[in-house]
């Protein structure tokens, strides 16, 4: 069996578990029976594509079924650059399916889920596999509905309604978009085979257009600012599992549909092209983690940050272009192989992030970090899974979050090889927001750790916590352990990751694993080079050094407290840091120009009993500015609209004569 039908047979098998879960739904074997299966088919699928790109993924395997359109067929294809997105699809269903053996327990609606669930990793598997735009499309939207289905699981909860509504049209729009740049890609030949439209010849304003398109219908999918209003209500409105699936995988998705067109159907990418790339990638990074800076609920906090990461990626991406219109095919490379690194790493720690905040949701009930603290004594486990997660996404060695954004920063450097100024000037403005950016996270991640699992709890339901399943932290520590793993041997990843690259640039990143001590050396020694486990084992040293001589040095003598509040003495919890106070400064610098921040101060005079208090408003430009209007646009021209449900049958007919007379002199003056 040849790798693509072992993959379509992980998808057909995935389909149905879909329909056994309809039948299965009100069962009480419903969850280990589909989570299981569905642990199982993703396992399979995901060692054939793992083997396929390991082998060097040389020839792409085809596969065509007799559906779709009557004169093209459904196609489907596996190559190096599908079978790197499928791994990061199948290794993010089966860590979700095993979390959610535990957490699917706790699921007061499962019925709602089951069904939606393998059907949603089908989708994504079908949209990668796909080899023509037919194809592509039909499988876009049904991973799109899918998803929906599960952001509506929980309809009745506030806000969750309007979750899903706010997705659905925003992905209606994508994929309105997404029809758009393939028909112009299938040109007047209308073929929409993905073999002849890499083989046409493209003018530049047609690029121009697909560009603008891609951006629109993959950004809207993936976060791209300002196109990423859905993420902030959808991800919390989804089960944490899912959410994990939508952030850590789906998001990888939509890059994929963005490099499979702009690096591989269109050819060689142009360095104007790179700058749009490279803009919106900065502006998004930045943006996103300011707005997870300023959130203090758990869920949402992260649905931000996933933006933020996006951003990275797409400026990696946006050097790659750069690199590979100026035919600087190893700066090209290491961008490439970076932007790809990076979205397997992001998979890896926000899946690991949100499976936390599962389970801190599960644990307590709440999502509101204001409300939590001292986790780290009731959910010692789930507490260090979380831990690792928050040093992995803020960048820190030598976890894996830190190795794909320094490969980043390493293409930067490059920028002074690139003839054009206006590169030359705008790329380390890029690599300053980018930096920018990896500061805030780490303050954000500080900020997210600190408040909801150290200090003393806020709520009674943070202090009568108790750890999660089994399955659960199983989920979290394989992921923990991946990001480790990543992090110490980044150059077996950036060796796997080879044959996409050789694919699409023509080029690859030098041969790491012959590298002495596994150190990895993007371009060449003599410029930069970064050891992992070195790095590693230093830290792990002088850690142990400093634990052994405060232990052997220190007072023997024991003296415990509560948790200090800030300096004040007071024993009520209250004293402690909050999410929103923890912001604060960043809020003074930001706010204003950003969110139009205001404090709004309730000082009663001396005397008064009433409490002070201080609300703070915040406000979403990107809502306001864009989506508001055309809501109310929409809303207006409805209302004036609805009432054409309510004229009389006179009416109607004056109507039809004169919509059919204004035709009729449209039609004269034409012709």
């Amino acid at each position: 069996m040849s790798a693509v039908a072992l993959q379509m047979v992980c998808v057909a098998g995935l389909l149905g578990l879909a329909a056994l879960a309809i039948v299965l739904s009100r069962s009480k074997i419903a969850t280990p029976v589909i989570y299981g299966a569905t642990l199982a088919v993703s396992l399979i699928a995901l060692t054939g594509t793992l083997r396929f790109l390991l082998s060097g993924a040389a020839d792409a395997t085809t596969l065509t079924l007799p559906v779709g359109l009557p004169w093209l067929g459904a196609h489907f294809r596996l190559d190096a650059l599908a079978s790197f997105f499928l791994v990061v699809i199948n290794l993010g269903g089966a860590s979700a399916s095993l979390y959610g053996l535990g957490y699917g327990h706790h699921d007061p609606a499962p019925h709602r889920v089951l069904p939606f669930f393998p059907a949603f990793l089908a989708g994504m598997n079908l949209v990668v596999l796909a080899d023509d735009a037919f194809s592509y499309l039909l499988c876009w939207e049904f991973m799109s509905l899918a998803s929906w289905a599960l952001v509506m699981a929980h309809h009745r909860e506030p806000g969750n309604a309007r979750a899903g509504y706010v997705y659905l049209v925003m992905a209606s729009f994508g994929t309105l978009a997404l029809l758009l740049a393939f028909g112009l890609l299938a040109g007047p030949a209308g073929d929409y085979g993905f073999a002849a439209i890499r083989a046409a010849q493209h003018t530049p304003y047609a690029a121009t257009l697909v560009l603008i398109l891609m951006l629109l219908g993959a950004g809207s999918k993936a976060g791209l600012v300002p196109l990423h209003v859905w993420l902030p209500l959808a991800h919390p409105a989804a089960p944490s599992h899912v959410s994990a699936l939508m952030s850590g995988v789906m998001t990888k998705v939509a890059i994929y549909g963005f490099i499979r067109v702009m690096f591989d159907l269109l050819g060689e990418p142009s360095w104007p092209a790179s700058v749009v790339v490279l803009f919106l990638g900065s502006i998004t990074a930045v943006m996103g983690i300011l707005y997870a800076m300023m959130e203090k609920d758990l869920k949402r906090l992260l649905a931000y940050s996933t933006i933020e990461n996006i951003g990275i990626v797409f400026v990696s991406l946006g050097l790659a272009m750069a690199f590979q219109a100026n035919g600087l095919k190893a700066a090209a490379a290491l961008a490439f192989t970076a932007a790809l690194f990076h979205a397997l790493n992001h998979s890896f720690f926000k899946s690991l992030l949100f499976f936390g905040a599962g389970a801190v949701l599960t644990a307590t009930g709440e999502r509101d970090m204001d409300k939590l603290g001292g986790l780290i004594h009731r959910m010692p486990f789930t507490s260090f899974a979380v831990l690792v997660g928050c040093v992995a996404i803020s960048a820190l060695p030598p976890f894996n979050g830190f190795v794909s954004e320094w490969l980043i920063f390493q293409a930067v450097l490059q920028s002074p090889e690139l003839p054009q100024w206006a590169l030359k000037i705008m790329v380390p403005a890029v690599g300053a927001m980018l930096a920018l950016a990896a500061a805030l996270a780490a303050a954000c991640f500080v900020k997210t750790y600190g408040v909801t699992f150290l200090g003393r709890p806020r709520g009674t339901a943070a202090g009568t916590a108790g750890e999660v399943d089994r399955f659960s932290l199983a989920a979290m520590f394989i992921l923990a352990a991946l990001c480790l793993l990543a992090g110490i041997l980044p150059g077996l990843a950036i060796d796997g990751l080879a044959p996409v690259a050789t694919q699409i640039l023509g080029s690859r990143m030098p041969v790491q694993t012959g590298q002495p001590w596994l150190s990895i050396v993007p371009i060449a020694e003599s410029r930069s080079s970064y050891n992992g486990l070195l790095v590693m084992v230093f830290i792990t040293a002088a850690a142990s050094l400093a634990v052994y001589v405060i232990h052997r040095f220190a007072s023997r003598a024991l003296r415990r407290g509560p948790a200090w509040g800030c300096g004040f003495s007071d024993a009520t919890p209250a004293a402690q840091y909050s999410a929103v106070s923890f912001a604060q400064p960043i809020r003074r610098v930001f706010g204003t120009l950003v969110f139009h921040a205001r404090d709004h101060v309730t000082m009663p005079p001396p005397g008064d009993l009433r409490p002070a208090r201080l609300r703070i408003e915040l406000h979403d430009l990107v809502w306001n500015g864009i989506y508001a209007p055309i809501a109310d646009v929409v809303g207006f021209s409805s209302t004036r609209l609805n009432r054409l449900q309510f004229l009389t049958i006179r009416r109607y007919l004056s109507l039809v004569f004169a919509t059919l007379v204004t035709l009729l002199l449209v039609l004269a003056i034409w012709s």
